[in-house]
This record gives structure tokens, C-alpha cells and sequence, in this order.
């Protein structure tokens, strides 16, 4: 259904099991990131309105999602460490070329966030599954099914604005620059790491 070109390994759930303040803290903040993102996008195509409108819903629920995390980590005597740098995001937003073209800027802002949001997808399916503990498990397993939404509106947005087929050949080819990116990650207790 993600369409991903790399599996996650069990074996980063394990390391994100041993971590669990460092995961959440990460988690916390790649939930912020994602409602600014939204945010941003409202501020820069405020003249689209049904973009804005699910974009509205998306850094509403983002900032919930950053609650819940939040909330989870007092309940458990952690507190929300500091942020640190998303090097996966950072990387992805690097494959594709600068323009001035907002239209194009809008496409490869779309699907960079349809990517971040299938990879979180899959990653929480991942841990949601391999954790014994069950408040947890279940925590992740219904963020996952909020993840994989925020992935088909972002592109199906994308789709919107160009050629289908042009689309898909952007996002076919992060696709497989995300998996190359993939295959050296898995080793910290990161979202993406």
C-alpha cells in the first residue's frame, strides 16, 4: 500500500525498545515538525482552499499527536528531552532541485511529507508490533492509521497539481533514493534513524 522499496528490520524496533525515552523525544518532535510543515504550507498556498482546509486539519491533529506523545512520556516519569536534527527529512528535502517554480516547490514540498509520512507509517506498524507493552502497541498501531491518511493527502495533492504520470515519476524516483537512504539507517532509536 506505501509503496516503500525498503522494509524496516525488527531488529530497530529492538533498539528503539531499549531507548524508549529517546524514541518518544524524537517521536514528540517529528510530530511538531510535521504540524509546522502543514503550517507552512498554509502560510505559502493560502489561496488554495482545499489545500489549506485539509492542510488546517492535519497541524491540528499533528499538535495532538505531539500532546498524546507528550502526555505518555509524564505518565511514564520521562520528560521531553531536547530536540535533535532529522537528518532523513534533511536528506530528502536535498533530492530535489531548488526552483523558483511554486508550483514545483509545492510538488516536491508534497511529496517529501507523503514520504516522511508512509516511512513514519511503516515504522510504527514495526514497533507497534514488536513491543510487549501493550498500551504502547496499541498507542502505535492507531498513529499508524493516522500516518497512513497524512501520506495519501499529501499525494493525492501532489497529483492534483501536474500530470499524474509526472508525479509519479518524481515520486518513484524518491522512492528509491529514500530506500538507498534506508539501508544505512536502522541503528538509533530514532523515527527515521
Amino acid at each position: 500500500m506505501l509503496g516503500l522499496k525498503f522494509e524496516t528490520s525488527t531488529s530497530w524496533a529492538e533498539i528503539a525498545k531499549d531507548n524508549l525515552q529517546q524514541i518518544l523525544t524524537d517521536h514528540a518532535f517529528a510530530e511538531q515538525k510535521a504540524a509546522s510543515n502543514a503550517v507552512s504550507i498554509i502560510i505559502n498556498y493560502s489561496e488554495e482552499s482545499d489545500l489549506v482546509t485539509e492542510m488546517s486539519k492535519i497541524a491540528i491533529e499533528e499538535m495532538e499527536h505531539f500532546k498524546m506523545v507528550h502526555d505518555l512520556m509524564v505518565e511514564r516519569g520521562m520528560t521531553l528531552g531536547r530536540e535533535q536534527t532529522n537528518t532523513y527529512a534533511k536528506s530528502l528535502q536535498s533530492f530535489f532541485s531548488k526552483t523558483k517554480d511554486r508550483t514545483e516547490a509545492l510538488i516536491q514540498r508534497l511529496l517529501v511529507a507523503a514520504l516522511i509520512e508512509a516511512r513514519s507509517c511503516e515504522r510504527f506498524k514495526v514497533f507497534s508490533e514488536n513491543l510487549e507493552d501493550q498500551e504502547l502497541s496499541k498507542f502505535y498501531e492507531e498513529l499508524m492509521i493516522s500516518e497512513a491518511n497524512h501520506y495519501t493527502t499529501f499525494l493525492g495533492f501532489a497529483r492534483q497539481y501536474q500530470d499524474r504520470n509526472i508525479v509519479d515519476e518524481k515520486w518513484n524516483k524518491l522512492l528509491a533514493f529514500e530506500s538507498s537512504l534506508m539501508k544505512k539507517r536502522g541503528n538509533a532509536a530514532k523515527i527515521h534513524g
